[in-house]
């Protein structure tokens, strides 16, 4: 169960009895939620997700392709927050659940700085296109759904788990409350607080006085608290620029630790500026089969395609959890609906150039916020399709300010632990692999993976093989080629 929202002032909403036609198509009332709180979730996962338009493009842009062509950074930002605007109000119409997504980051810089290399960029993208493909193909017949049947509930709740505990990593090393130790390989340990342990710059301060006060806030259960926590981040932000003439973290190439993270907190000098779509359509699905052989393709959309299929299936196993919308089986309203969208997006972002679109974990900021119909993600849409047009205003809010709700949603988050059996070892010993390796490996994946191969592994070593799913089996298959994949790849290529 997760931490309810405080109630609205006004009537209460009456699940047996929409309001209007609205009311009704997307649940607001069946799911106890308001337009008021929608609208706020809305705001706070585009500002969790808005940096997405500025990174993507500085990952993807700062690659070269085997021809030694570059993407365009203008045109990578529009094209990112077109594609990400466009999938989020799919995903709100068609499955009525509030997922945003955007590019994937890990699957960017895979894209990026392995495949590209390798190829034309427009191969590259067509190898993307690819996947979602295949991915919606999966959906279609109705595999993908079957497959996430198939992971027992607990399971599923380490997931939701170790996502909490994800979140909080990037929230804390986004902001630069965590770093890794300059020089880790001759230390005892490979992280600590802050600059040589300690909080010795202006944008981590921020990010503290940020936290506290949205804590503050959700402990007195305030409407709005981690929007509120996020904008009144960003205004001490901006005032700390101004007065203090911080800057970014990377000045001129040379790096600056006291600096803001990505985004610097500054009024731009412009506001309206037109969008660049000149790499839309830019991809190609065959020439990279016939340009390095069809292993090096194939190898490249199995990753793709394994990591794609199962950080969605735990990014909507978390959303859920958090908004209390899970049924007995661990499963969302529409589960097939969320899982098609994310396959189209996937598509759709290698026919943009911005790379594989995905289910953003971020989204939980919303849903903390009270979130739980697709009326969320029109207001989270609009927002990246307006912020084509207003990337520079977008670029307001640093790391440092829209950090501090990942910290608070990945508590909320994690609160569903006490519902695992940890005197079931059977069970618990999977549920902690997956919760701990999300976080400590980077990746949902890895955490799934570990936990879905653990858990056959037990259940055969228990004599107890016919408890487990016929398709679990073929799933932990798979994720041992994943993991294996290195090996693989360094034997055949």
């Amino acid at each position: 169960m997760s931490i309810a929202p405080p109630p609205d002032h006004g009537t209460p909403p009456d699940p047996a009895h929409p309001r209007n036609a609205f009311d009704r198509y997307f649940e607001i009332s069946a799911r106890r939620s308001t337009t008021g709180r929608e609208i706020r979730g809305g705001f706070a996962t585009f500002f969790t997700m808005a940096y997405i338009v500025v990174l993507n493009p500085l990952i993807l842009g700062g690659a070269e392709d085997a021809d030694g062509r570059t993407l365009a950074i203008p045109a990578l930002a529009a094209a990112t927050a077109l594609v990400a605007g466009l999938m989020t109000i799919l995903m709100g119409v068609v499955a009525r659940f509030p997922i945003a997504l955007a590019a994937g980051l890990g699957v960017n810089a895979l894209v990026a700085f392995e495949i590209a290399p390798q190829m034309t960029w427009a191969d590259a993208m067509g190898l993307v296109v690819i996947e979602g493909v295949l991915i919606g193909i999966l959906v279609l017949t109705g595999l993908r759904t079957a497959v996430f049947r198939s992971v027992p509930t607990q399971l599923k709740t380490a997931i939701g788990v170790g996502i909490g505990l994800f979140l909080t990593i990037i929230g804390l090393v986004d902001a630069g409350f965590v770093r890794r130790v300059p020089d880790a390989a001759n230390s005892t340990v490979p992280v600590g607080l802050g600059i040589n342990g300690k909080i010795v710059s202006w944008p981590m301060l921020v990010f503290v006085v940020g936290l506290l006060i949205t804590v503050v806030l959700v402990v007195r259960r305030v409407r709005g608290a981690i929007l509120i926590g996020i904008l009144a981040s960003t205004v001490l932000a901006v005032v700390v620029e101004a007065i203090g003439n911080i800057g970014p973290s990377f000045v001129d190439g040379k790096p600056n630790p006291k600096g803001w993270a990505l985004n610097v907190p500054e009024l731009p000098k412009q506001v309206v500026d037109l969008p660049d779509l000149s790499l839309l359509g830019n991809f190609n699905v065959l020439d990279s089969w016939t340009r390095v052989g069809w292993l090096v393709p194939l190898m490249f959309v199995f990753t793709l395609l394994i990591t794609d299929f199962f950080d969605t299936m735990g990014t909507m196993v978390a959303i859920g959890q958090e908004g209390d919308m899970l049924d007995e089986q661990g499963t969302p309203p529409r589960a097939k609906e969320i899982l098609l969208v994310d396959s189209i997006a996937a598509a759709a972002g290698g026919a943009a150039s911005v790379s594989s679109n995905t289910s953003y974990i971020e989204s939980a900021a919303g849903v903390g916020e009270g979130a739980r119909t697709g009326v969320a993600n029109l207001v989270t849409g609009v927002l990246f399709l307006l912020a084509m047009f207003l990337a520079p205003l977008s670029a307001i809010v640093p790391f440092e300010a829209a950090s501090t709700a990942l910290v608070v949603v990945g508590f909320l988050m994690m609160t569903a632990v006490r519902t695992i059996d940890w005197t079931d070892y059977e069970i618990a010993i999977p549920a902690f692999l997956t919760i701990v390796l999300m976080p400590f490996t980077y990746s949902i994946s890895n955490g799934i993976g570990a936990g879905v191969i653990s858990y056959v592994l037990v259940k055969l070593a228990k004599g107890k093989a016919r408890e487990v799913h016929p398709l679990l089996y073929g799933v932990a298959a798979l994720f041992i080629l994943y993991f294996l994949r290195g090996p693989i790849e360094s034997v055949l290529l």
